[in-house]
């Protein structure tokens, strides 16, 4: 081996991070809301200044991690490629998008169903999962998904 290989640089492998940082860590696959530390609401996303509950004047927030699974509220399919910024694979392919009940919150949260999960009726269980939204060179954005959960029983 020559003295200049040994120096050579290795290329670094890419990170993985998340594409919304601040809604999604996903490394823990949880959202991430916030609350407000005068009346202790929850929001998500975590995009406030100023607390949105109406009777609040609460201007601090703490981030905090949010229930990882839910119940299908409501549910449509997309059969049309939304524009820039959205990522898609080519040819594009039709997606479902959830509105789940978060368990613990209660709160409605939007999020595309995985495609690698069984099809999905209102009232079922969903958790999040961590998937891959695209790789490039700098490295891979991960997003996340809701997956029909495999424990519950099939009413149809």
């Amino acid at each position: 081996m020559t003295d200049a290989a040994l120096h050579d640089p290795i290329d670094p492998v890419p990170a993985s991070r998340s594409a919304a940082p601040t809604w999604f860590d996903a490394d823990g696959g949880r959202l991430l809301g916030q609350t407000c530390d005068a009346c202790r609401s929850v929001f998500f996303p975590p995009t406030l200044d100023f607390c949105g509950n109406p009777s609040c004047e609460g201007e601090t927030f703490t981030v905090q991690p949010m229930s990882s699974c839910g119940t299908v509220w409501s549910w449509t399919t997309n059969h049309y490629k939304p524009p820039a910024p959205y990522v898609s694979e080519e040819p594009f392919a039709p997606y479902t998008v959830l509105a789940v009940e978060l368990a613990t919150e209660g709160m409605v949260v939007l999020g595309q169903l995985s495609p690698e999960s069984d099809p999905v009726e209102v009232g079922d269980t969903v958790e999040i999962r961590t998937e891959t939204l695209l790789e490039d060179e700098n490295g891979t954005q991960l997003v996340w998904r809701w997956m029909r959960t495999v424990n519950q029983e099939d009413a149809r």
